[in-house]
Parts: C-alpha cells; sequence; structure tokens
C-alpha cells in the first residue's frame, strides 16, 4: 500500500479504541489512556496506521461518553489532557495518526450550557442554544411533535422551570441526558470551530463525527409523518454548509487533517454529497456491515459503494463490527447473517465455528478492497459478541429505555482479554473486576495466548496487514471482477499482481491461475479453495 502521507486516509487500516474497555492502567477496572499508552506497541506490531478513539471528554456516561460534559479536556476516569498530549506524541512516534470523535448533535444535560438553559427559564439566549418548546395540550402537558428518541421512548423530556412550575420540553433524539443543539444558532457554530482548534492544535490528525447527518432540523419541526420515509431531523441539505465550515478549518493546517463521518443513510447519492471535495474526507460504510453473507449481496454491496463514491472522488471505507453493532463473528454465525438495529436477533442460535470461520475470510475480503478499513478492537482477536451479561451490569440506556426489550449495546464492549487464564485477563495488573464482566472461556482468546499460532485470528490480522503495506496494489486504487468463477464466488484483482478470491458457495471451488498463495484464511484443500474461506493470491 504506497499512500503519500498527504493522502494518508485514503488506504488507511484504522483500529478503534473504545477506551473504557481497551487497557487499564491503573488498575482501577476502567480502561484509561494509560492503558492504551501500554499498548501503543501492540497496535503498531499490529501494522495499523491510525487509531480512533471514542469520546474521551469528561462525562457522566449515561451513554459511554457520547454525553460529553467538556469538549475541551478529558474523562478523569481516562486520565488527563497531559496525558493524551503525551499519547498523541507517542503514536505519531510510532507511526500511527489519531483520529478522535466529536459529538455535535448533543452535548450531556450536565454540561454547563444547558446546566445554564435551564436555569435561565423561557425565552433566555440560553435556551437558544438547545431546541425548547412549549408542549402542546390544554397545559403544555404534551411533546412538541411525535418525534421518537432513536433509544426508545419520545425525544422530549419537560423541564421544571427556576420558579418550580411545569415547563417548556427539550429535544433529545438519544437520550433524555443529551439534549441535542440547535446549529440554527450562530454560538454553537463558533464554539465547535474552537473546539476542532483546540485538538488540531494538539497534533490530533482527525475526528469522526457523530451522527453526522442529523445537526439540522427542519423549520418548524414538523411531525414524522413517515418513519420510513424522509425524517425531518436526518440528512437536511443545511449539515453541509458546517461541512464546508469545518473543511476550511482542517485544510488550514499545513499537514493533512481529515474528517469521517458516521450517517446511516439509504441513498448512495446523497450519503456521497457529505464526500464532495470541500466536506468530509470519508465516512462509514454501513450497507456493507449490515450486508448478510451472500456472493450476490456483497457485490452488489460494492459496486454501489464504490459507484457512489467515484464521482467525488472519495475512497470508501469498509468496517465489520463496531462499538454500536453485534460483533460480526456472532452474526456470521447465524441463520441471519445481516445487521439491523430493528432486530439484533440477540440469543439467536450462533454456531461459533462457522462465524469465526467466515469472519477469518470476511477479514480477507475487506482489506483487499479498495480505500480505508476499520478494525474495532477485539475483532483482530476474534471475539464474538457476550450476550448473557446479567442485566443489573448493563450500562447501555438502550437496555433501560426500552426496558430490555432491546438489550442493547454492552456486549461487544466487553474488556480485551490480554493475557491469563482468568478475569481480568490482563486487562489490569491488580485483579480489579472490570467494569464489564469477561466471559469464563476467554482465555484461548487473549493476544498471548494467539501470539505466535500461526492458526489464530490475530496472526491472520498480523499477517494481512503486513502484506497491506507492502503491496502497493492494496489500500486505495482500483478493482476488477473475476468473472470466470463458480456461483458464490467472490474474486477480483487490485492490479496485475494481486488477486482476492472468497467463496461464499457450498463446496470447495478451484482457484484460478496464480504464482503464488501470498495467505489464506484457513488451510486448503491441495489447490482448491473451500466453502466459507478467502486466500490472497500473487497472480
Amino acid at each position: 500500500m504506497a499512500q503519500q502521507e498527504s493522502t494518508w486516509w485514503r488506504g488507511a487500516a484504522i483500529y478503534q479504541v473504545y477506551v473504557r474497555s481497551f487497557a487499564d492502567g491503573d488498575g482501577d477496572g476502567t480502561g484509561d489512556l494509560a492503558g492504551v499508552r501500554s499498548r501503543l506497541p501492540y497496535l503498531a506490531e499490529l501494522g495499523i496506521d491510525a487509531i480512533w478513539f471514542n469520546p474521551w471528554y469528561p462525562s457522566p456516561m449515561d451513554d459511554g461518553g457520547y454525553d460529553v460534559s467538556d469538549y475541551r479536556d478529558i474523562e478523569p476516569s481516562f486520565g488527563s489532557l497531559a496525558e493524551a498530549e503525551k499519547l498523541i506524541e507517542e503514536a505519531h512516534h510510532l507511526g500511527i495518526k489519531i483520529i478522535i470523535d466529536i459529538v455535535p448533535n448533543h452535548c450531556s444535560d450536565v454540561h454547563p450550557w444547558f446546566v445554564a438553559a435551564v436555569a435561565a427559564g423561557r425565552d433566555s439566549l440560553e435556551r437558544q442554544r438547545f431546541w425548547f418548546r412549549d408542549g402542546l395540550g390544554e397545559n403544555g402537558e404534551l411533546p412538541p411533535n411525535n418525534w421518537q428518541s432513536r433509544f426508545g421512548g419520545s425525544a422530549w423530556t419537560r423541564v421544571t422551570e427556576p420558579d418550580g412550575s411545569p415547563g417548556q420540553w427539550f429535544l433529545h433524539l438519544y437520550s433524555s441526558r443529551q439534549p441535542d443543539l440547535n446549529w440554527r444558532n450562530p454560538a454553537v457554530h463558533a464554539e465547535f470551530a474552537d473546539v476542532l482548534r483546540f485538538w488540531f492544535n494538539r497534533g490530533v490528525d482527525g475526528f469522526r463525527i457523530d451522527v453526522a447527518d442529523g445537526l439540522v432540523k427542519e423549520d418548524g419541526l414538523p411531525d414524522v409523518a413517515d418513519p420510513n420515509g424522509r425524517l425531518p431531523y436526518s440528512d437536511l441539505d443545511g449539515v453541509h454548509e458546517i461541512y464546508r465550515e469545518w473543511r476550511k478549518i482542517a485544510d488550514s493546517y499545513p499537514d493533512k487533517r481529515v474528517f469521517v463521518g458516521e450517517m446511516w443513510l439509504p441513498d448512495p447519492l446523497r450519503f456521497a454529497m457529505y464526500l464532495r471535495p470541500d466536506e468530509l474526507h470519508s465516512a462509514f460504510n454501513f450497507d456493507f456491515l449490515s450486508c448478510p453473507w451472500d456472493a450476490t449481496r456483497l457485490r452488489e454491496v460494492v459496486d454501489a459503494t464504490l459507484a457512489a463514491h467515484a464521482p467525488v472522488n472519495a475512497p470508501a471505507t469498509w468496517v465489520l463490527s463496531n462499538h454500536d453493532v453485534t460483533r460480526h463473528v456472532t452474526r456470521y454465525g447465524r441463520t441471519d447473517t445481516s445487521f439491523s438495529f430493528a432486530d439484533r436477533q440477540h440469543q439467536a442460535p450462533t454456531d461459533r465455528t462457522l462465524g469465526e470461520r467466515r469472519a477469518r475470510a470476511a477479514a480477507l475480503l475487506t482489506l483487499a478492497l479498495p480505500g480505508g478499513v476499520y478494525i474495532y478492537q477485539g475483532e483482530e482477536l476474534g471475539l464474538s459478541e457476550v450476550e448473557d451479561l446479567p442485566d443489573e451490569v448493563r450500562e447501555d440506556p438502550v437496555f433501560k429505555r426500552t426496558k430490555g426489550a432491546d438489550i442493547g449495546r454492552d456486549g461487544c464492549r466487553v474488556p480485551v482479554p490480554w493475557s491469563g487464564a482468568e478475569s481480568p485477563y490482563g486487562f489490569n495488573t491488580t485483579g480489579a473486576a472490570p467494569w464489564l464482566p469477561q466471559p469464563a472461556n476467554w482465555a484461548s482468546a487473549t493476544v498471548e495466548a494467539q501470539t505466535d499460532d500461526p492458526s489464530s485470528m490475530l496472526e491472520l490480522y498480523r499477517s494481512a496487514l503486513r502484506l497491506r503495506h507492502t503491496e502497493t496494489a492494496l489500500g486505495d486504487g482500483p478493482l476488477l471482477w473475476l468473472d470466470d468463477l463458480p456461483a458464490g464466488v467472490l474474486a477480483f484483482s487490485r492490479d496485475s499482481s494481486f488477486a482476492c478470491v472468497v467463496n461464499l458457495s457450498g463446496s470447495a471451488v478451484a482457484l484460478p491461475p496464480h504464482l503464488e498463495v501470498l495467505l489464506a484464511s484457513g488451510p486448503l484443500d491441495g489447490t482448491d479453495l473451500p466453502s466459507d474461506m478467502a486466500v490472497w493470491l500473487r497472480t
């Protein structure tokens, strides 16, 4: 992968760190920046190009840090601002870029702005930074409209006014402790422009933008007429003005700083609008993540993705798992291998062996596709979703707001196992219980157990990422489908010397002509590629 420094993101392999669950340096059961710093050599050896950090800001942790109370500091349980600066410096010394989350759609209800807004009362300047509205009904006892929170229930919560009377309602498209900011207010624009510069000035190389499509709301906040149609709080044209402002800030720095957007949008053309040359540099490809393990469907998604990105000359990005979705080792072991927030298939029967076999093949597929790739912590260890967490330890507001109907996302956030035969598996050295309990059968899943085991998921990822750096065809660039293979097989070349073949059919298939097998997701059957396996070939 021969990427120029100025366009490093176009083919980068970026590792997602959920700080709370990565490594615990101070031994209190919660992951922190000291833990991340201690594991930077591991990440460098793994072969990644950048780290994306989920929010590391001060937060009450009502939604895992996405309820930010101060955008210019570090959550005390994670460390300090000085330590973050040291981490950035150490990562850069190892050749690793740093991307951090920014959460511009909403903040925490303990953010000074929101505390001041509640205290200031109706018609105040402070309330204009948010979406405060009078309620409907005879005494304002009904929400201002029918919008629903994405975490369940109404998207409106009523406050008590300073004089003690029932008051206005505020909008929160997520938890009731995450009030939405009003991006029609110039003060909000100015605040986030300053936040971007604050972190850019400390060496951060880019931002992942949470809910990138949701910042602008339709005039008048009309009712949702059709929940399956266009939503009055998603993907409005005005959001693009914000990102043009942000892009100017990023481009004002001499070295390249980048943005990656999080947008779950059904229309690939609307999606691509965010990637125009004066807006975001890249965006997550959730159609690929959600796609079932099916050759036809996967090819359709790849084609649609590349076609949508081509007119704006933006790189595609590929992702299999993250902190919000069921881990793909588990998904791929089910009868229905797709992913949907509407039905997470909790507790659905899962063939763990089949899921891991497919996950190994999916890793080689993903790492061979054109563009960048994101790897969620533990993915390289083959971790599965922990679905049997006791209800009393679950912290996800999705679980709380749906009263357990949706058990939420805690199962993919269980702390990483590093070493040893029992919990905390090297997550810390004090033996303190991790903030979420780890399974009793994870001894074979640790970094220690998998290191130097040629059959392990970890060594597969290390080998693939090593080749990704040495093979000039990989990363950004063209793709050509190879169509002379049986049904159920995905095969493509990246240039005249490299091909990837993935067998999603039910039986072994003969490999196409090649000079050498560079890497296989499992043992080959002579010159045949068994079902649910992938191979990289020198052609």
